[in-house]
């Protein structure tokens, strides 16, 4: 038996000692986050980014506790939210004062909060890529007097003759491009340009070290080790492009799977990272490091159709993205369980086969992680944290606090 079954076997006996506590009266799907993975992530995240500051992405948790918890990691600062009324939401409820929203904004409502609030305008930072959302902002005030920060986005893909590698986020490429939008925000009264986004999803986000992938791995880090090289040069020429408009206060870069180059560039001012302290399913088999997996849900057994298959009751919590396999929920605790291919994840049952199904009861509890990081938390109000052997505590998700963003 390897290490990494004995671990999950561990997390099964732990996790199954933390619900019997509680008398097995927990309603399900039970969503729990192993606090010493939790931890042990962020210092891990820490170390990879060498003194660099880390923004925690709230897209990746979804759970205000476990964005506070970040907050307090020393070497984490700030926060990389996903939308402007989720921003101004954390910022009410004391959570940050420090708020890059990562994503344009045409929501008008959370606008018009914005620009009537001196304290909110300056604890936020709004992404822009093209005038238009100027424009939007613009069209909520009557007053220019509270200045509104913004952030360029620049496209951080790889350009390979026609091709183009990575998220298909922003228009602006080239310096040029650039300056044009600085130039723009110069002139515009109410505007302050503070600083530059560039996402390197290409890198951040795609595994490049899977077990039976030998060659498209190797593949996968060349067009890494190509995106790093010419990113690293284009964020110089745009850095130099950008200083007539004045010193930056920030530079945003990279994601938990690409903290390490994304830090040592010295244009890049600080790192962002969610995905990295629960570890979904889709950031297994990195080069670069070896995180816990730390967040879990669990959905009891309710049939037995035959005697090497155990039924559970839902399951089908499927991620987002291009429709697959590894957007399936993976059959974690007890290690061994499968997926049928006839029925996979279903919304209100589950079949599973493999050695340990004949052995699970009515009742018993399979353990399964999400393959997206913060989609999860979507479909519960509380979050459980373990930690050791005991659910030391139940916190609201966004949607247990009333919210959807």
């Amino acid at each position: 038996m390897d290490d990494a079954t004995i671990a999950r076997h561990r997390l099964a006996t732990r996790l199954v000692s933390a619900v019997a506590e509680h008398g097995e009266h927990l309603p399900t799907p039970l969503v729990v986050v192993d606090l010493d993975a939790f931890d042990a992530n962020a210092a891990d995240l820490v170390r990879r980014a060498g003194g660099t500051p880390v923004r925690v992405a709230s897209k990746s948790l979804r759970v205000p506790a476990l964005v506070a918890r970040a907050l307090a990691t020393p070497g984490f600062q700030g926060v990389l939210g996903y939308s402007l009324r989720e921003a101004l939401w954390l910022l009410e409820h004391g959570i940050s004062d420090d708020i890059l929203v990562a994503y344009p904004t045409v929501d008008l409502e959370s606008l018009s909060r914005l620009v009537a609030s001196p304290s909110a305008a300056a604890a936020i930072t709004l992404m822009v890529d093209e005038v238009a959302h100027l424009d939007v902002v613009d069209a909520v005030r009557a007053s220019k007097a509270v200045q509104v920060r913004v952030a360029i986005d620049v496209d951080a893909g790889l350009r390979m003759a026609s091709q183009h590698v990575g998220p298909k986020r922003s228009p602006l490429y080239d310096a040029g491009a650039v300056v044009n939008l600085a130039a723009e925000i110069a002139r515009r009264e109410g505007f302050q340009l503070v600083g530059v986004m560039t996402y390197e999803g290409q890198v951040a986000g795609v595994p490049d070290d899977v077990p039976g992938q030998r060659a498209r791995s190797a593949v996968v880090r060349r067009l890494k080790q190509a995106s790093v090289s010419q990113l690293g040069s284009r964020r110089a020429e745009i850095a130099r492009a950008l200083e007539p408009f004045g010193p930056l206060q920030l530079w945003n870069a990279g994601g938990s799977g690409s903290i390490e180059t994304s830090s040592q560039d010295p244009v890049v001012t600080e790192v962002s990272a969610g995905s990295g302290l629960l570890v979904p399913g889709l950031f297994d088999h990195y080069q670069s490091f070896r995180p816990r997996p730390a967040a879990f849900f669990g959905v009891p057994v309710t049939r037995r159709p035959s005697a090497d298959v155990a039924t559970v009751h839902g399951g089908g919590l499927i991620a987002s993205g291009p429709v697959g396999e590894d957007r399936a929920p993976i059959p974690w605790a007890p290690p061994g369980l499968r997926l049928t291919g006839l029925e996979g994840a279903g919304e209100v049952q589950t079949p599973l086969t493999g050695h340990p199904a004949s052995s699970l009861r009515i009742g018993d509890l399979v353990w399964f992680r999400h393959a997206k990081s913060g989609e999860l938390f979507e479909h519960t109000n509380t979050a459980h944290l373990l930690s050791g052997e005991r659910l030391v505590d139940s916190v609201p998700t966004y949607r247990g606090s009333g919210q959807s963003f």
